[in-house]
Formats: structure tokens, sequence, C-alpha cells
């Protein structure tokens, strides 16, 4: 199975979280900042390598808390 990952929330172009297209499994790969955006969601695509390939998504949704308040 193949993994991808789709940000649909917010669209600044900003990358702040990426997937290992083998395991799934989604990494930080920037700085959070509540005051800027309080929630992130993305969806994950997942393939396979059958014939005819099957497919399917999921929606993630990351709310980040403001812990110096």
């Amino acid at each position: 199975i193949s993994y991808s990952l789709q940000h649909l929330f917010p669209q600044d172009g900003k990358v702040v979280f990426g997937i290992d297209r083998n395991s799934g499994e989604i990494r930080l790969c920037g700085d959070l900042d509540f005051e800027d955006v309080g929630q992130y969601r993305l969806q994950v695509d997942a393939s396979d390598q059958g014939n005819p390939p099957l497919s399917g998504h999921c929606k993630v949704v990351l709310e980040v808390l403001d812990v110096n308040d």
C-alpha cells in the first residue's frame, strides 16, 4: 500500500506535515503556532498495487492547543 497526503486546510502552501509513503505515518515537518492556525484538515490517500489497483482515503483533523496560556 502506498500513502499520500493532501493539505485541505489551510491551503497556504506551507508544508507542516509529511507522510511516510510506505507506513502511512504522519510526521510534523514544521512549526505549529496556535496564533497562526488552530486547526489543520488533511486527507490521506491510500492505494495498493493490485490489478486493478484499489484506493481509499480518510480525513484527519488536527487541533492545535495553546499550551502557553
